[in-house]
Protein backbone atom coordinates (compact mmCIF):
# COMPACT_ATOMS: atom_id res chain seq x y z
CA UNK A 1 0.00 0.00 0.00
CA UNK A 2 3.01 2.12 0.86
CA UNK A 3 4.00 1.65 -2.95
CA UNK A 4 0.72 2.76 -4.41
CA UNK A 5 0.29 5.10 -2.05
CA UNK A 6 3.91 7.16 -3.24
CA UNK A 7 3.39 6.40 -6.64
CA UNK A 8 0.34 8.50 -6.43
CA UNK A 9 1.49 11.44 -5.06
CA UNK A 10 3.96 11.77 -7.85
CA UNK A 11 1.42 11.40 -10.57
CA UNK A 12 -1.76 12.70 -8.42
CA UNK A 13 -3.67 9.41 -9.79
CA UNK A 14 -4.54 6.95 -7.47
CA UNK A 15 -6.23 3.47 -7.94
CA UNK A 16 -7.40 1.20 -5.44
CA UNK A 17 -9.92 -0.93 -7.23
CA UNK A 18 -10.68 -4.51 -6.68
CA UNK A 19 -8.89 -4.45 -3.14
CA UNK A 20 -11.42 -5.87 -0.79
CA UNK A 21 -10.91 -2.49 1.03
CA UNK A 22 -13.41 -2.31 3.92
CA UNK A 23 -12.56 1.25 4.34
CA UNK A 24 -10.10 4.26 3.17
CA UNK A 25 -6.92 3.91 4.50
CA UNK A 26 -6.48 6.53 6.34
CA UNK A 27 -3.04 8.10 4.62
CA UNK A 28 -5.60 8.49 1.61
CA UNK A 29 -7.24 11.45 3.16
CA UNK A 30 -3.71 12.89 4.15
CA UNK A 31 -2.53 13.59 0.72
CA UNK A 32 0.73 15.97 0.54
CA UNK A 33 0.96 15.79 4.66
CA UNK A 34 1.73 12.09 3.91
CA UNK A 35 4.83 12.74 2.31
CA UNK A 36 7.69 10.10 3.77
CA UNK A 37 11.49 9.38 4.26
CA UNK A 38 12.82 9.19 0.56
CA UNK A 39 10.33 11.60 -0.96
CA UNK A 40 10.84 15.06 -1.56
CA UNK A 41 7.86 17.21 -0.37
CA UNK A 42 8.18 19.91 -3.50
CA UNK A 43 8.19 16.93 -5.92
CA UNK A 44 4.88 16.10 -4.94
CA UNK A 45 1.30 16.57 -6.53
CA UNK A 46 -2.02 16.91 -4.85
CA UNK A 47 -4.46 13.92 -5.42
CA UNK A 48 -6.50 14.60 -8.32
CA UNK A 49 -8.08 11.42 -9.25
CA UNK A 50 -9.03 8.56 -6.72
CA UNK A 51 -10.86 5.18 -8.04
CA UNK A 52 -12.05 2.84 -5.12
CA UNK A 53 -14.52 0.89 -7.12
CA UNK A 54 -15.19 -2.68 -6.22
CA UNK A 55 -14.57 -2.61 -2.72
CA UNK A 56 -16.58 -3.22 0.36
CA UNK A 57 -16.43 0.69 1.55
CA UNK A 58 -19.18 1.17 3.90
CA UNK A 59 -18.62 4.94 4.26
CA UNK A 60 -16.78 8.21 3.50
CA UNK A 61 -15.23 10.28 6.25
CA UNK A 62 -15.28 13.91 6.17
CA UNK A 63 -11.31 14.07 5.60
CA UNK A 64 -12.48 14.15 1.89
CA UNK A 65 -11.98 17.65 2.62
CA UNK A 66 -8.54 17.15 2.60
CA UNK A 67 -8.21 16.56 -1.39
CA UNK A 68 -9.69 19.74 -2.44
CA UNK A 69 -7.45 18.84 -6.26
CA UNK A 70 -9.55 16.04 -6.88
CA UNK A 71 -11.44 15.81 -10.05
CA UNK A 72 -12.25 12.29 -10.23
CA UNK A 73 -13.70 10.33 -7.65
CA UNK A 74 -15.24 6.46 -8.28
CA UNK A 75 -16.36 5.19 -5.71
CA UNK A 76 -18.81 2.80 -7.48
CA UNK A 77 -19.86 -0.71 -6.66
CA UNK A 78 -18.91 -0.74 -2.80
CA UNK A 79 -21.57 -0.76 -0.02
CA UNK A 80 -21.83 3.17 1.13
CA UNK A 81 -24.86 3.92 2.59
CA UNK A 82 -24.60 7.57 2.69
CA UNK A 83 -22.42 10.26 1.06
CA UNK A 84 -20.26 12.88 3.57
CA UNK A 85 -21.41 16.44 3.84
CA UNK A 86 -17.55 17.50 3.00
CA UNK A 87 -18.08 16.19 -0.80
CA UNK A 88 -19.32 20.11 -1.28
CA UNK A 89 -15.81 21.39 -0.48
CA UNK A 90 -14.17 19.79 -3.90
CA UNK A 91 -14.66 22.80 -5.61
CA UNK A 92 -12.38 20.81 -8.49
CA UNK A 93 -14.65 18.02 -8.93
CA UNK A 94 -15.46 17.11 -12.24
CA UNK A 95 -16.62 13.32 -12.37
CA UNK A 96 -18.39 11.64 -9.42
CA UNK A 97 -19.36 7.87 -9.60
CA UNK A 98 -21.30 6.69 -7.09
CA UNK A 99 -22.96 3.89 -9.11
CA UNK A 100 -24.46 0.71 -7.16
CA UNK A 101 -24.04 1.39 -3.61
CA UNK A 102 -26.75 1.00 -0.82
CA UNK A 103 -27.57 5.21 -0.40
CA UNK A 104 -30.80 6.20 0.36
CA UNK A 105 -29.91 10.42 0.13
CA UNK A 106 -27.54 12.58 -1.35
CA UNK A 107 -26.40 15.79 0.76
CA UNK A 108 -27.45 18.70 -0.33
CA UNK A 109 -23.75 19.94 -0.18
CA UNK A 110 -23.32 17.96 -2.91
CA UNK A 111 -24.43 21.16 -5.24
CA UNK A 112 -21.72 23.30 -3.75
CA UNK A 113 -19.23 20.87 -6.30
CA UNK A 114 -19.98 23.56 -8.41
CA UNK A 115 -17.02 22.34 -11.23
CA UNK A 116 -19.23 19.08 -11.88
CA UNK A 117 -19.64 18.18 -14.96
CA UNK A 118 -21.11 14.25 -14.55
CA UNK A 119 -22.99 12.56 -11.81
CA UNK A 120 -23.60 8.92 -12.23
CA UNK A 121 -25.97 7.77 -8.71
CA UNK A 122 -27.52 5.08 -10.51
CA UNK A 123 -28.60 1.56 -8.96
CA UNK A 124 -28.75 3.01 -5.46
CA UNK A 125 -31.99 3.53 -3.00
CA UNK A 126 -32.51 7.55 -3.78
CA UNK A 127 -35.93 8.33 -3.73
CA UNK A 128 -35.27 12.02 -4.74
CA UNK A 129 -31.83 14.10 -5.72
CA UNK A 130 -30.98 16.97 -3.95
CA UNK A 131 -32.54 20.49 -5.15
CA UNK A 132 -29.05 21.90 -5.19
CA UNK A 133 -27.83 19.98 -7.80
CA UNK A 134 -29.10 23.06 -9.89
CA UNK A 135 -25.93 24.57 -8.45
CA UNK A 136 -24.28 22.64 -10.64
CA UNK A 137 -24.18 24.64 -13.86
CA UNK A 138 -21.45 22.72 -15.76
CA UNK A 139 -23.35 19.44 -15.40
CA UNK A 140 -24.01 17.77 -18.87
CA UNK A 141 -24.44 14.40 -17.69
CA UNK A 142 -26.20 12.74 -15.20
CA UNK A 143 -27.45 9.14 -14.24
CA UNK A 144 -29.46 8.60 -11.68
CA UNK A 145 -31.41 4.80 -12.84
CA UNK A 146 -32.55 1.81 -10.92
CA UNK A 147 -33.43 4.05 -7.81
CA UNK A 148 -37.48 4.79 -6.38
CA UNK A 149 -36.85 8.72 -8.08
CA UNK A 150 -40.63 9.64 -7.98
CA UNK A 151 -39.83 13.58 -9.58
CA UNK A 152 -36.88 15.19 -10.90
CA UNK A 153 -36.20 18.41 -8.80
CA UNK A 154 -37.09 21.69 -11.13
CA UNK A 155 -33.65 23.31 -10.13
CA UNK A 156 -32.01 20.90 -12.34
CA UNK A 157 -33.20 23.49 -15.25
CA UNK A 158 -30.26 25.69 -14.67
CA UNK A 159 -28.12 23.13 -15.93
CA UNK A 160 -28.56 24.75 -19.18
CA UNK A 161 -25.56 22.44 -20.55
CA UNK A 162 -27.04 19.04 -20.10
CA UNK A 163 -26.76 16.63 -22.74
CA UNK A 164 -27.03 13.63 -21.12
CA UNK A 165 -30.03 12.06 -18.48
CA UNK A 166 -30.35 8.34 -17.95
CA UNK A 167 -33.00 8.08 -15.47
CA UNK A 168 -34.15 4.47 -16.36
CA UNK A 169 -35.79 2.10 -14.04
CA UNK A 170 -37.42 4.66 -11.51
CA UNK A 171 -41.36 5.54 -10.10
CA UNK A 172 -41.44 9.06 -12.32
CA UNK A 173 -44.85 9.82 -13.19
CA UNK A 174 -44.14 13.18 -15.04
CA UNK A 175 -41.22 15.09 -16.77
CA UNK A 176 -41.35 18.76 -16.26
CA UNK A 177 -42.34 20.97 -18.57
CA UNK A 178 -39.49 23.74 -17.86
CA UNK A 179 -37.10 21.41 -17.32
CA UNK A 180 -37.09 19.56 -20.31
CA UNK A 181 -37.60 23.27 -22.15
CA UNK A 182 -34.05 24.23 -20.91
CA UNK A 183 -32.49 21.34 -21.85
CA UNK A 184 -31.49 22.35 -25.05
CA UNK A 185 -28.19 20.63 -25.90
CA UNK A 186 -29.68 17.29 -24.79
CA UNK A 187 -28.83 14.61 -27.45
CA UNK A 188 -29.58 11.44 -25.12
CA UNK A 189 -32.62 10.84 -23.02
CA UNK A 190 -33.79 7.46 -21.50
CA UNK A 191 -36.79 7.67 -19.13
CA UNK A 192 -37.85 4.36 -19.93
CA UNK A 193 -39.08 1.53 -16.97
CA UNK A 194 -41.46 4.61 -15.17
CA UNK A 195 -45.08 5.23 -14.68
CA UNK A 196 -44.73 8.55 -16.97
CA UNK A 197 -48.34 9.00 -18.59
CA UNK A 198 -47.58 11.67 -21.01
CA UNK A 199 -44.74 13.38 -23.39
CA UNK A 200 -43.69 17.04 -22.19
CA UNK A 201 -44.57 18.98 -24.97
CA UNK A 202 -42.05 20.97 -24.58
CA UNK A 203 -39.47 17.49 -26.01
CA UNK A 204 -40.13 19.75 -29.39
CA UNK A 205 -37.70 21.98 -27.71
CA UNK A 206 -34.90 19.45 -28.27
CA UNK A 207 -33.43 19.83 -31.80
CA UNK A 208 -30.74 18.12 -30.88
CA UNK A 209 -32.11 14.78 -29.35
CA UNK A 210 -30.94 11.93 -31.06
CA UNK A 211 -32.04 8.98 -28.90
CA UNK A 212 -35.27 9.18 -26.92
CA UNK A 213 -35.73 6.24 -24.75
CA UNK A 214 -39.23 6.05 -23.06
CA UNK A 215 -40.27 2.62 -23.18
CA UNK A 216 -42.34 0.83 -20.83
CA UNK A 217 -44.44 3.38 -19.71
CA UNK A 218 -47.84 3.97 -19.69
CA UNK A 219 -47.89 6.96 -21.85
CA UNK A 220 -51.06 7.25 -24.46
CA UNK A 221 -50.23 9.53 -26.85
CA UNK A 222 -47.08 11.54 -28.48
CA UNK A 223 -47.69 15.55 -28.40
CA UNK A 224 -47.39 16.98 -32.21
CA UNK A 225 -44.49 19.07 -30.70
CA UNK A 226 -42.38 15.89 -31.49
CA UNK A 227 -41.67 17.35 -34.98
CA UNK A 228 -39.35 19.82 -33.34
CA UNK A 229 -36.70 16.76 -32.14
CA UNK A 230 -35.60 17.05 -36.21
CA UNK A 231 -32.29 14.99 -34.81
CA UNK A 232 -34.07 12.21 -33.40
CA UNK A 233 -32.47 9.23 -35.01
CA UNK A 234 -33.71 6.49 -32.39
CA UNK A 235 -37.32 6.83 -31.05
CA UNK A 236 -38.33 3.55 -28.68
CA UNK A 237 -42.14 3.62 -27.69
CA UNK A 238 -42.60 0.35 -26.98
CA UNK A 239 -44.66 -1.17 -23.68
CA UNK A 240 -46.97 2.22 -23.51
CA UNK A 241 -50.90 2.63 -24.01
CA UNK A 242 -50.55 4.06 -27.61
CA UNK A 243 -53.80 4.22 -29.69
CA UNK A 244 -53.09 6.68 -32.20
CA UNK A 245 -49.86 8.24 -33.50
CA UNK A 246 -49.85 11.80 -34.87
CA UNK A 247 -49.25 12.65 -38.60
CA UNK A 248 -45.92 15.01 -37.16
CA UNK A 249 -44.24 11.92 -37.07
CA UNK A 250 -43.50 11.40 -40.53
CA UNK A 251 -41.43 15.38 -40.00
CA UNK A 252 -38.78 13.51 -37.97
CA UNK A 253 -36.48 13.04 -41.05
CA UNK A 254 -33.23 11.32 -39.53
CA UNK A 255 -35.15 8.85 -37.82
CA UNK A 256 -33.99 5.01 -38.46
CA UNK A 257 -34.77 2.98 -35.39
CA UNK A 258 -38.80 3.60 -34.29
CA UNK A 259 -39.82 0.88 -31.81
CA UNK A 260 -43.58 0.79 -31.02
CA UNK A 261 -44.12 -2.70 -30.17
CA UNK A 262 -46.82 -3.91 -27.41
CA UNK A 263 -49.11 -0.76 -27.69
CA UNK A 264 -52.56 -0.25 -28.85
CA UNK A 265 -52.09 1.14 -32.25
CA UNK A 266 -55.24 0.59 -34.85
CA UNK A 267 -53.25 1.96 -37.93
CA UNK A 268 -50.00 3.48 -38.90
CA UNK A 269 -50.31 7.03 -40.20
CA UNK A 270 -49.61 7.40 -44.00
CA UNK A 271 -47.65 10.88 -43.50
CA UNK A 272 -45.15 8.26 -41.77
CA UNK A 273 -44.29 6.24 -44.39
CA UNK A 274 -41.91 8.87 -45.92
CA UNK A 275 -39.64 8.29 -42.93
CA UNK A 276 -36.57 6.69 -44.04
CA UNK A 277 -36.21 3.66 -40.94
CA UNK A 278 -34.19 0.83 -41.09
CA UNK A 279 -36.26 -0.98 -38.21
CA UNK A 280 -39.89 -0.70 -37.83
CA UNK A 281 -41.42 -2.63 -34.64
CA UNK A 282 -45.47 -2.92 -34.62
CA UNK A 283 -45.77 -6.26 -32.99
CA UNK A 284 -47.95 -6.82 -30.16
CA UNK A 285 -50.54 -3.88 -31.45
CA UNK A 286 -53.70 -4.05 -33.06
CA UNK A 287 -53.31 -3.27 -36.48
CA UNK A 288 -56.00 -5.05 -39.16
CA UNK A 289 -53.77 -4.15 -42.12
CA UNK A 290 -51.24 -1.62 -43.39
CA UNK A 291 -51.04 1.59 -45.59
CA UNK A 292 -49.82 0.66 -49.11
CA UNK A 293 -47.27 2.83 -49.11
CA UNK A 294 -45.04 1.56 -46.39
CA UNK A 295 -43.98 -0.34 -49.45
CA UNK A 296 -41.90 2.70 -51.04
CA UNK A 297 -40.02 2.77 -47.48
CA UNK A 298 -37.41 0.87 -49.40
CA UNK A 299 -34.47 1.58 -46.94
CA UNK A 300 -36.71 -0.41 -44.02
CA UNK A 301 -34.56 -3.47 -43.39
CA UNK A 302 -36.77 -5.12 -40.96
CA UNK A 303 -40.65 -4.61 -40.06
CA UNK A 304 -41.77 -7.01 -37.24
CA UNK A 305 -45.04 -7.31 -37.50
CA UNK A 306 -46.26 -10.27 -35.12
CA UNK A 307 -48.98 -10.51 -32.71
CA UNK A 308 -51.29 -7.93 -34.80
CA UNK A 309 -54.91 -9.19 -35.82
CA UNK A 310 -54.08 -8.52 -39.96
CA UNK A 311 -56.77 -9.49 -41.78
CA UNK A 312 -55.91 -7.30 -45.16
CA UNK A 313 -51.83 -9.62 -45.42
CA UNK A 314 -51.93 -12.95 -45.52
CA UNK A 315 -49.91 -14.41 -42.31
CA UNK A 316 -46.68 -15.84 -44.87
CA UNK A 317 -46.54 -12.06 -46.18
CA UNK A 318 -46.75 -10.75 -42.45
CA UNK A 319 -44.17 -13.67 -40.98
CA UNK A 320 -42.02 -13.51 -44.28
CA UNK A 321 -38.84 -11.55 -45.06
CA UNK A 322 -39.44 -7.57 -45.06
CA UNK A 323 -38.43 -6.85 -48.46
CA UNK A 324 -41.39 -9.79 -49.83
CA UNK A 325 -43.71 -7.72 -47.72
CA UNK A 326 -42.86 -4.48 -49.26
CA UNK A 327 -42.56 -5.32 -52.29
CA UNK A 328 -46.20 -6.71 -52.38
CA UNK A 329 -47.13 -3.35 -50.91
CA UNK A 330 -46.27 -1.25 -53.12
CA UNK A 331 -47.67 -3.79 -55.86
CA UNK A 332 -51.34 -2.48 -54.11
CA UNK A 333 -49.95 1.18 -54.54
CA UNK A 334 -52.09 2.89 -57.88
CA UNK A 335 -49.49 3.79 -60.68
CA UNK A 336 -48.28 7.37 -62.03
CA UNK A 337 -50.55 7.27 -64.62
CA UNK A 338 -53.31 6.71 -61.89
CA UNK A 339 -52.49 8.24 -59.45
CA UNK A 340 -51.84 11.95 -60.95
CA UNK A 341 -54.19 14.80 -60.80
CA UNK A 342 -55.65 16.00 -64.31
CA UNK A 343 -53.51 18.75 -66.31
CA UNK A 344 -56.61 21.28 -65.13
CA UNK A 345 -55.94 20.16 -61.17
CA UNK A 346 -52.54 20.03 -62.00
CA UNK A 347 -52.42 23.68 -62.66
CA UNK A 348 -54.83 24.59 -60.31
CA UNK A 349 -53.02 23.26 -57.50
CA UNK A 350 -49.78 25.01 -59.17
CA UNK A 351 -51.31 28.12 -59.13
CA UNK A 352 -52.68 27.76 -55.36
CA UNK A 353 -49.20 27.15 -54.31
CA UNK A 354 -47.65 30.39 -55.94
CA UNK A 355 -50.17 32.50 -54.37
CA UNK A 356 -49.18 30.80 -50.98
CA UNK A 357 -45.64 31.40 -51.45
CA UNK A 358 -45.97 35.49 -51.93
CA UNK A 359 -46.04 35.26 -47.81
CA UNK A 360 -44.39 32.01 -47.22
CA UNK A 361 -41.51 32.32 -49.38
CA UNK A 362 -42.00 28.36 -49.58
CA UNK A 363 -43.77 26.75 -52.62
CA UNK A 364 -44.22 22.89 -52.45
CA UNK A 365 -45.30 21.18 -55.89
CA UNK A 366 -44.45 17.34 -54.73
CA UNK A 367 -46.47 14.13 -56.14
CA UNK A 368 -47.90 15.66 -59.12
CA UNK A 369 -46.54 14.02 -61.85
CA UNK A 370 -45.33 17.19 -63.43
CA UNK A 371 -42.74 16.57 -66.71
CA UNK A 372 -41.27 20.33 -66.67
CA UNK A 373 -40.81 23.07 -64.05
CA UNK A 374 -43.66 25.34 -64.04
CA UNK A 375 -43.07 28.98 -64.41
CA UNK A 376 -44.50 29.89 -61.41
CA UNK A 377 -41.40 29.16 -59.12
CA UNK A 378 -39.26 31.90 -61.06
CA UNK A 379 -42.28 34.04 -61.34
CA UNK A 380 -42.43 34.12 -57.53
CA UNK A 381 -40.34 36.84 -56.37
CA UNK A 382 -37.81 36.12 -53.66
CA UNK A 383 -38.93 32.57 -52.91
CA UNK A 384 -36.84 30.39 -50.77
CA UNK A 385 -37.53 27.00 -50.79
CA UNK A 386 -38.86 24.72 -53.70
CA UNK A 387 -40.14 21.53 -53.63
CA UNK A 388 -40.61 19.23 -56.55
CA UNK A 389 -39.87 15.78 -55.21
CA UNK A 390 -41.77 13.08 -56.72
CA UNK A 391 -42.41 14.41 -59.97
CA UNK A 392 -41.48 13.22 -63.44
CA UNK A 393 -38.89 16.33 -64.42
CA UNK A 394 -36.25 15.31 -66.31
CA UNK A 395 -34.17 18.61 -66.31
CA UNK A 396 -34.45 21.75 -65.21
CA UNK A 397 -34.95 25.26 -67.15
CA UNK A 398 -32.36 27.97 -67.17
CA UNK A 399 -34.96 29.95 -65.80
CA UNK A 400 -34.78 28.95 -62.56
CA UNK A 401 -31.57 30.42 -62.17
CA UNK A 402 -33.13 33.24 -61.79
CA UNK A 403 -34.59 32.32 -58.10
CA UNK A 404 -31.62 33.76 -56.75
CA UNK A 405 -32.77 34.21 -53.01
CA UNK A 406 -33.34 29.89 -53.08
CA UNK A 407 -31.87 28.41 -50.40
CA UNK A 408 -33.73 24.76 -50.40
CA UNK A 409 -34.17 22.99 -53.44
CA UNK A 410 -35.61 19.28 -53.32
CA UNK A 411 -35.82 17.62 -56.51
CA UNK A 412 -35.96 13.79 -55.21
CA UNK A 413 -37.67 11.19 -57.12
CA UNK A 414 -37.42 12.66 -60.73
CA UNK A 415 -36.19 11.48 -63.91
CA UNK A 416 -33.23 13.96 -63.90
CA UNK A 417 -30.41 12.78 -65.77
CA UNK A 418 -27.67 15.55 -66.25
CA UNK A 419 -25.92 17.27 -63.57
CA UNK A 420 -27.76 20.95 -63.43
CA UNK A 421 -24.85 23.04 -63.58
CA UNK A 422 -25.98 26.04 -65.44
CA UNK A 423 -28.71 26.31 -62.88
CA UNK A 424 -26.75 25.84 -59.99
CA UNK A 425 -23.85 28.47 -60.34
CA UNK A 426 -26.36 31.11 -60.24
CA UNK A 427 -28.20 30.04 -57.08
CA UNK A 428 -25.29 31.36 -54.87
CA UNK A 429 -27.42 31.57 -51.81
CA UNK A 430 -28.19 27.85 -51.99
CA UNK A 431 -28.17 25.91 -48.33
CA UNK A 432 -29.77 22.57 -49.39
CA UNK A 433 -29.96 20.08 -52.34
CA UNK A 434 -31.68 17.02 -52.82
CA UNK A 435 -31.16 15.30 -55.91
CA UNK A 436 -32.01 11.56 -54.35
CA UNK A 437 -33.58 8.67 -56.43
CA UNK A 438 -33.07 10.28 -60.10
CA UNK A 439 -30.84 9.03 -62.99
CA UNK A 440 -28.17 10.97 -62.14
CA UNK A 441 -24.83 10.49 -64.78
CA UNK A 442 -21.44 11.22 -64.10
CA UNK A 443 -21.46 14.74 -61.67
CA UNK A 444 -18.61 17.05 -63.70
CA UNK A 445 -15.27 17.36 -61.80
CA UNK A 446 -16.13 20.78 -60.89
CA UNK A 447 -19.87 20.13 -59.98
CA UNK A 448 -19.95 21.09 -56.54
CA UNK A 449 -17.73 24.27 -56.80
CA UNK A 450 -20.77 27.04 -57.85
CA UNK A 451 -22.64 25.44 -54.43
CA UNK A 452 -19.47 26.00 -51.87
CA UNK A 453 -22.41 27.21 -49.31
CA UNK A 454 -24.09 24.07 -49.45
CA UNK A 455 -24.89 22.79 -46.01
CA UNK A 456 -27.10 19.86 -46.84
CA UNK A 457 -26.48 17.31 -50.23
CA UNK A 458 -28.51 14.16 -50.83
CA UNK A 459 -27.42 12.41 -53.95
CA UNK A 460 -28.76 9.34 -52.69
CA UNK A 461 -29.82 5.91 -55.39
CA UNK A 462 -27.57 7.81 -58.18
CA UNK A 463 -25.39 4.94 -59.11
CA UNK A 464 -22.06 5.92 -60.60
CA UNK A 465 -23.02 10.08 -60.50
CA UNK A 466 -20.00 10.88 -58.06
CA UNK A 467 -17.01 12.23 -60.01
CA UNK A 468 -13.98 9.89 -60.68
CA UNK A 469 -12.06 12.25 -58.62
CA UNK A 470 -13.17 13.60 -55.35
CA UNK A 471 -14.48 17.32 -55.26
CA UNK A 472 -16.18 17.29 -51.72
CA UNK A 473 -13.54 19.65 -51.06
CA UNK A 474 -15.28 22.68 -52.47
CA UNK A 475 -18.09 21.96 -49.87
CA UNK A 476 -16.51 23.25 -46.54
CA UNK A 477 -19.76 24.21 -45.42
CA UNK A 478 -21.16 21.11 -45.39
CA UNK A 479 -23.09 19.44 -42.32
CA UNK A 480 -25.05 16.57 -44.21
CA UNK A 481 -23.90 14.14 -46.61
CA UNK A 482 -25.66 11.54 -47.99
CA UNK A 483 -24.22 9.18 -50.69
CA UNK A 484 -27.09 5.97 -50.14
CA UNK A 485 -26.99 3.36 -52.85
CA UNK A 486 -24.50 5.75 -54.80
CA UNK A 487 -22.63 1.71 -55.91
CA UNK A 488 -19.07 3.30 -54.13
CA UNK A 489 -17.14 0.74 -53.74
CA UNK A 490 -14.25 2.98 -52.19
CA UNK A 491 -14.97 6.20 -49.70
CA UNK A 492 -13.94 9.42 -51.40
CA UNK A 493 -10.59 10.26 -50.19
CA UNK A 494 -11.17 14.43 -49.68
CA UNK A 495 -14.86 13.61 -47.44
CA UNK A 496 -12.05 14.03 -44.39
CA UNK A 497 -11.85 17.67 -45.27
CA UNK A 498 -15.37 18.23 -43.92
CA UNK A 499 -14.78 19.24 -40.44
CA UNK A 500 -18.38 20.18 -40.39
CA UNK A 501 -19.67 17.53 -41.18
CA UNK A 502 -22.40 16.35 -38.52
CA UNK A 503 -24.33 13.67 -40.66
CA UNK A 504 -22.55 11.12 -42.81
CA UNK A 505 -24.89 8.15 -44.87
CA UNK A 506 -22.77 5.83 -46.72
CA UNK A 507 -24.92 2.90 -46.56
CA UNK A 508 -25.94 0.25 -49.00
CA UNK A 509 -23.21 0.82 -51.29
CA UNK A 510 -19.99 -1.94 -51.78
CA UNK A 511 -17.33 0.05 -49.32
CA UNK A 512 -14.63 -2.44 -48.36
CA UNK A 513 -12.51 -0.32 -45.87
CA UNK A 514 -13.14 2.70 -43.65
CA UNK A 515 -9.74 5.26 -43.79
CA UNK A 516 -8.26 6.14 -41.01
CA UNK A 517 -8.86 9.84 -42.11
CA UNK A 518 -12.43 9.91 -40.21
CA UNK A 519 -10.99 10.86 -37.16
CA UNK A 520 -10.89 14.35 -38.51
CA UNK A 521 -14.15 14.27 -38.37
CA UNK A 522 -14.64 15.49 -35.15
CA UNK A 523 -17.87 16.97 -35.76
CA UNK A 524 -19.12 14.00 -36.91
CA UNK A 525 -22.44 12.87 -34.75
CA UNK A 526 -24.00 10.36 -36.84
CA UNK A 527 -22.43 7.87 -39.32
CA UNK A 528 -24.44 5.10 -41.32
CA UNK A 529 -22.30 1.96 -43.11
CA UNK A 530 -25.25 -0.40 -42.77
CA UNK A 531 -25.11 -3.05 -46.04
CA UNK A 532 -21.52 -2.56 -47.01
CA UNK A 533 -18.34 -4.92 -47.13
CA UNK A 534 -16.83 -3.79 -44.70
CA UNK A 535 -15.01 -6.54 -42.99
CA UNK A 536 -13.05 -4.17 -40.39
CA UNK A 537 -13.09 -0.96 -38.54
CA UNK A 538 -9.69 1.53 -37.78
CA UNK A 539 -8.66 2.08 -34.22
CA UNK A 540 -8.90 5.62 -35.11
CA UNK A 541 -12.22 5.96 -35.21
CA UNK A 542 -12.48 5.50 -31.78
CA UNK A 543 -10.94 9.41 -31.60
CA UNK A 544 -14.48 10.36 -32.53
CA UNK A 545 -15.84 9.25 -28.78
CA UNK A 546 -17.85 11.22 -27.37
CA UNK A 547 -19.25 13.49 -30.26
CA UNK A 548 -20.82 10.27 -32.75
CA UNK A 549 -23.69 9.65 -31.27
CA UNK A 550 -24.40 7.00 -33.55
CA UNK A 551 -22.63 4.42 -35.53
CA UNK A 552 -24.65 2.28 -37.84
CA UNK A 553 -22.52 -0.63 -38.91
CA UNK A 554 -25.49 -3.86 -39.22
CA UNK A 555 -25.24 -5.68 -42.36
CA UNK A 556 -21.43 -5.88 -42.97
CA UNK A 557 -19.83 -8.82 -42.61
CA UNK A 558 -17.09 -7.70 -39.31
CA UNK A 559 -14.56 -10.22 -37.94
CA UNK A 560 -12.31 -7.75 -36.09
CA UNK A 561 -15.43 -7.07 -33.18
CA UNK A 562 -16.81 -9.53 -31.23
CA UNK A 563 -21.16 -9.47 -31.61
CA UNK A 564 -21.17 -9.13 -28.04
CA UNK A 565 -19.64 -5.65 -28.21
CA UNK A 566 -21.62 -4.80 -31.59
CA UNK A 567 -24.76 -5.82 -29.95
CA UNK A 568 -23.79 -3.36 -27.27
CA UNK A 569 -23.98 0.18 -29.96
CA UNK A 570 -21.89 3.19 -30.64
CA UNK A 571 -20.41 3.58 -27.10
CA UNK A 572 -19.00 0.48 -26.90
CA UNK A 573 -17.93 -0.12 -29.77
CA UNK A 574 -15.83 3.32 -30.15
CA UNK A 575 -14.32 2.29 -26.72
CA UNK A 576 -13.30 -0.89 -28.44
CA UNK A 577 -11.78 0.68 -31.07
CA UNK A 578 -10.53 3.54 -29.05
CA UNK A 579 -8.42 1.18 -26.40
CA UNK A 580 -7.06 -0.73 -29.83
CA UNK A 581 -4.98 2.40 -30.59
CA UNK A 582 -1.49 2.04 -29.71
CA UNK A 583 -0.48 6.08 -30.32
CA UNK A 584 -3.02 8.62 -31.68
Amino acid sequence: MDRVLKAARASGSLNLSNRSLKEVPDDVYKSLDAVGEGENWWEAVELQKLILAHNDIQTLKQDLRNLPQLTVLNVSHNKLTNLPPAIGELQMLKLLDLSFNLIHDLPQQVGSAASLVKLDCSSNRLTSLPSSLGNCLNLSELKASNNGLTMLPEDLSKCSKMMKLDVEGNKLSMLSENVIASWTKLNELNAAKNCLSNVPESIGDLSRLIRLDLHQNRISSIPLSIKGCSSLTELYMGNNSLSSLPAEIGELSQLGTFDLHSNQLKEYPVEACKLQLSVLDLSNNSLSGLPSEIGMMTTLRKLLLAGNPMRTLRSSLVSGPTPALLKYLRSRLPSEEESGPSSSKKEDVVNKAARLSISSKELSLGGLSLSAVPAKIWESSGITKVDLSRNLIEELPVELSSCVSLEVLILSRNKIKVWPSAVLKLLSNLLCLKLDNNLLGQIPADGFQAISKLQILDLSANGGALPERATFSSLPMLLELYLRRMSISEVPSDLITLHQLKILDLSQNAIQSVPKGFKHLTSLAELDLTDNNISSLPPELGVLEPSLQALRLDGNPLRSIRRTILDRGTKAILQYLKDKIVDI
